[in-house]
């Protein structure tokens, strides 16, 4: 993979410490992305000492991977609020992070962050006449809340046979690495700790303070905040009973052709997103798209083929420059997770389940978390309560994912594959049964064998082969390892046992 985001900007932070030492702070913030970094941001502002630790570089995993689109409109959504749970709540919802974009562009102004921030509008539209109707409920529901979207049925997005849209107006993009550099720099003018290459693997509560564990040292706080994309500590939060991840791909495509401006997302499926980012001073159209559950045993192949075909729809000289994925976390009420950990940890908090959504409700998270650390009333703090308790709304999906895990757990332990080693080619990865047991096999090009025990390190699911990515994937929860078994995706924090065949 090869993130534009990360090849346009390598250097978010130009210090490359790991923690050496065990250190006392006010908040502990686990997790280098845009939601941990805006966190540390607003409450070092507050005076408070924060300390940042990151498994890896900063801004370099989930952040990186977006679209970074900056907006209020996550597809179809408000009409299924409304419906669903509230008026009110849909309210609350479009109003936070219509405050987020605010919020965004106050930052930029004032930390005077150049990370190509641009006002754009978004749309969502159909090819399908079954769709179209959804569109218009949507526009009917959004309306309703005070907000000024518009049906339109021609867009700039240059292709074919589109029935109609719904508008945003006065949405935005950026640069997330720039943007986060720039959050970065103000974290340490206001004494803020930032450590890469830390990992966290436990966090523990004695008496008012925690003290979370990361490589062979310590840092006590009173306050932590888990902003590691998935939640890290199974217990007590549970909130791998009430979530899972979704993997999407993006391509950057160069074209000589003069580009649109808006950012699109199609409401039928498969999904397709449209963006354009400032390249080389020109633009560079990005295509998303080619969604999946996270560990599906599907032929992942084709996935940026599929999209580079897509962009010839809107340029025919359409020249693949960078391809890349990511995961997302989908609660099954569609709404993150934003608050307290758990009723019974009081000053730990959690944001997570943002539904691809991350550029403005890692705002909205950080703006939350910050006041109730504050003591501060916070309006939007219910619609996002992390320690909800209510049914699940989408049944279907819980069974789905019940389902899943029991599959996973039990039953297709007992299914014996029958793949051996010597019918594996090079540069492929599946399951063989070796002296009576299951092992993960991936042939390298030059017909090196990897093995490892394909069974997840975080809850014991097994695992599925990534055959475009070339990792073991967990259709439960979504931890992701390399063929070398290492971990690179949470919730898991250990590597896989690896087996010498």
């Amino acid at each position: 993979m090869n993130s534009y985001w990360i090849k346009s900007y390598p250097d978010v932070l130009n210090e490359h410490k790991s923690l050496d030492k065990n250190i006392e702070t006010d908040i502990c913030i686990v997790g280098g992305g845009l939601t941990g970094i805006s966190c540390a941001y607003l409450l070092a502002k507050q005076g408070f000492k924060v300390v940042i630790l990151e498994k890896n570089k900063i801004a370099e995993h989930t952040t990186a991977h977006t679209t970074a689109k900056i907006t209020s409109q996550h597809g179809l959504f408000y009409k299924y609020l409304i419906d669903s749970f509230s008026k009110d709540l849909a309210k609350k919802y479009l109003d936070a992070n219509e405050q987020a974009i605010s919020n965004i562009k106050n930052i930029i102004d004032i930390e005077n962050i150049d990370c190509d921030f641009e006002f754009q509008d978004a749309y969502v539209y159909t090819k399908s006449a079954d769709e179209l109707q959804k569109i218009k409920d949507e526009v009917t529901a959004v309306n309703s809340l005070g907000f000024n979207s518009e049906f339109i049925t021609n867009i700039p997005l240059p292709i074919k046979n589109v029935l109609g849209a719904i508008k945003f107006p006065n949405q935005a993009q950026f640069h997330p690495r720039k943007y986060i550099s720039g959050l970065c720099k103000s974290i340490l003018e206001n004494n803020g700790e930032i450590f890469e290459n830390s990992k966290v693997y436990d966090i523990e509560k004695t008496g008012n303070t925690y003290t979370t564990y990361t490589n062979d040292y310590k840092v006590t706080s009173k306050y932590v905040v888990l902003a590691s994309h998935y939640p890290i500590i199974n217990a007590p939060g549970f909130y791998f009973l009430k979530m899972y991840q979704e993997t999407s791909h993006i391509i950057g495509v160069e074209t000589n052709q003069n580009l649109f401006d808006g950012m699109y997302i199609n409401s039928e499926s498969p999904t397709l997103s449209f963006r354009t980012t400032n390249y080389n001073g020109k633009r560079l159209l990005l295509v998303g798209g080619f969604e999946h559950k996270t560990g599906a045993k599907i032929d992942l192949s084709n996935a940026y083929s599929y999209l580079e075909n897509v962009a010839k729809e809107v340029c025919s000289d359409a020249k693949v420059l960078y391809r890349w994925n990511t995961e997302d976390c989908v609660s099954l009420d569609k709404l993150p997770y934003i608050g307290e950990f758990s009723n019974i940890m009081p000053n730990f908090y959690v944001a997570t389940g943002f539904k691809k959504w991350g550029m403005t409700t890692s705002n909205v998270a950080s703006n939350i978390i910050t006041d109730m650390i504050l003591g501060k009333e916070n309006v939007y703090k219910n619609v996002f309560l992390s320690t909800r308790f209510h049914p699940i709304k989408n049944i279907e999906e819980l069974g789905g994912l019940v389902k899943e895990v029991a599959y996973s757990l039990t039953i297709n332990k007992l299914n014996l594959p029958d793949k051996t080693l010597n019918s594996i080619k090079n540069d492929e990865g599946s399951l063989i049964e070796f002296d009576g047991k299951k092992v993960g096999i991936y042939k390298d090009v030059s017909g090196n064998v990897f093995a490892v025990k394909p069974v997840c390190s975080h809850l014991g699911c097994e695992l599925a082969w990534n055959n475009l990515d070339k990792t073991w994937d967990c259709p439960c929860h979504g931890s992701r390892f390399n063929f070398k078994g290492e971990s690179l995706y949470d919730p898991s924090i250990k590597n896989l046992e690896i087996y010498d065949i």
